[in-house]
């Protein structure tokens, strides 16, 4: 299963729906399933994109 990089929005408290752990701001780990898919589309999480910065030699 794939997983995906997902913190809250500012100001909402997520929990895990297995754990009941609230969600770490920085964000974690969850797998690709229909509950997190959900709260992308609900706005409730916001999905964070890893972008590698290019420096200059």
């Amino acid at each position: 299963m794939r997983e995906i990089k997902v913190k809250p929005k500012k100001g909402l408290l997520v929990r895990d729906p297995n754990t009941r752990e609230p969600l770490k701001a920085a964000g974690e780990l969850k797998p690709r399933n229909t509950y997190w898919l959900r709260r992308i589309n609900d706005a409730d999480v916001l999905l964070v994109t890893e972008s590698k910065k290019e420096t200059k030699s």
